[in-house]
């Protein structure tokens, strides 16, 4: 009776990998909405990748409880079609958790794959796997991705959540989660150059203590977006199982909450290379769907500040953040910053310019203010140091692209992917919000 059990089991998985054939590779550049995607085309001198897919639409960003959501809603609702609470992930605002797309998808028979540069606890990954109502909880949510199982290829930063204090790591708990993970089979990578040969079925490569490094000063032992997109993709593709691939631009968001313009163009040429890799698979394929996405837009970026123009020649000409700048020019030294600010970004400053930088606090001039002030003399300009509640593009490809197009929500998305790869068998109940939606 169990053996007949058993192989009514089987049968029922091999169905609904032959029915739910549809490979999807979902990109999401963190902080991306049109105004940056249009800064990096411009100074790019060309059409992004991303803009040149064949069904476009737009999409709010709301949270169950502010009109401005963190990335943890962003990336439930996204992921999992159900509004929440800022902070929370995978869960209902009455802490109920919810399934992705990706666990509804691994359940059919999918292989499952997460690529970013972020730490793999971060609020976007942690979204396809974790259950918490509070994003902070990365050791919690390292847990949850070893106990899950869930996602067979992943390519991120993040160590120091998955070991030890006494191998490095943060946890207090004593857990090696990586130990754990080889355990289940997997193959545990820490480098590019590992990256390149590895040809396992299921593999963990966390390249970073923490985080990479943006792509503007990235070391070469860590691998860029693309590169890890095209690896998964390849590993991810290798049977004949259909694949569902998440892929995060992570830093776009980071770059626009420290208003730098340059930081933002790198990123989003970064995250636009990986869309590249996943367009070209897709269309050899023939059979995967391309979503590619922002979970907000960041800072309030707007391409202009005023008079009718942007410094274009000038800002291409520039030569990298302001937080690398300031690596090798200190405020305090006055002639030796002011000529910095020339060489790296053609800024003439003046007397009065300079007395109310150095006035600010250094923790600020790092990351916000010098960036502010230097895109802003290039023609950019920001609202904020922090999200925005405006509309986000959709871009899509592939079979069944044609159905993300119009004004839609974020969770409208998994509902739409749900759909084309019919895997859409459960009930969603009404999301409702705050604005009265």
């Amino acid at each position: 009776m169990r053996f007949k059990l058993f192989m009514v089991l089987v049968l029922v998985v091999l169905f609904n990998v032959a029915v739910f054939a549809l490979n999807v590779i979902f990109l999401v550049g963190d902080g991306m909405a049109a105004n940056q995607l249009l800064l990096a085309s411009i100074l790019e001198a060309r059409v992004l990748t991303t803009m040149t897919l064949p069904y476009t639409g737009l999409m709010t960003t709301y949270s169950s409880d502010s009109w401005v959501t963190d990335s943890a809603p962003a990336g439930t609702a996204l992921f999992a079609g159900y509004k929440t609470l800022n902070k929370a992930i995978g869960v209902l605002p009455n802490r109920e958790s919810v399934p992705s797309i990706f666990e509804i998808a691994k359940n059919a028979g999918y292989r499952i794959g997460v690529v970013v540069t972020c730490q793999i606890t971060h609020a976007t990954p942690a979204a396809v796997y974790g259950h918490v109502s509070d994003r902070n909880d990365e050791l919690t949510l390292a847990k949850q991705f070893a106990d899950s199982g869930l996602v067979d290829v992943a390519f991120a930063g993040g160590w120091q959540w998955f070991l030890p204090e006494s191998k490095g790591g943060v946890r207090k708990d004593g857990l090696d989660l990586i130990e754990l993970l080889k355990s289940k089979g997997y193959q545990y990578i820490t480098n590019a150059s590992e990256l390149k040969t590895i040809s396992a079925q299921k593999v963990l490569g966390l390249f970073a203590k923490n985080y990479l490094e943006p792509v503007s000063d990235r070391p070469s032992n860590q691998p860029t977006l693309d590169v890890m997109t095209a690896k998964a993709i390849e590993l991810l593709s290798s049977d004949d199982r259909p694949f569902m691939l998440m892929v995060e631009g992570s830093q776009i968001d980071w770059e626009a909450h420290a208003n730098d313009f340059y930081g933002v163009w790198k990123e989003v040429v970064e995250f636009d290379r990986a869309v590249k890799v996943a367009l070209d698979f897709a269309r050899k394929d023939g059979n995967t769907l391309v979503v590619v996405t922002g979970d907000h837009e960041t800072g309030g970026l707007s391409l202009s500040k005023g008079g009718y123009t942007i410094n274009v020649a000038q800002a291409r000409n520039a030569k990298g953040t302001t937080t690398m700048f300031l690596k090798q020019y200190n405020i305090a030294d006055k002639e030796k910053f002011v000529a910095g600010l020339k060489e790296w970004y053609g800024i003439e400053l003046k007397d009065s310019e300079y007395e109310s930088l150095s006035k600010i606090s250094p923790n600020n001039l790092i990351r916000r203010e010098l960036a502010r002030f230097v895109g802003e003399k290039l023609g950019f300009g920001w609202t904020t140091f922090d999200h925005t509640a405006g509309v986000v593009p959709v871009y899509a490809f592939g079979p069944g692209a044609n159905i993300f197009t119009g004004f839609m929500d974020n969770t409208d998305i998994a509902r739409l992917i749900l759909k084309v790869t019919s895997l859409n068998t459960i009930n969603f109940p009404k999301t409702g919000s705050v604005a009265g939606y």
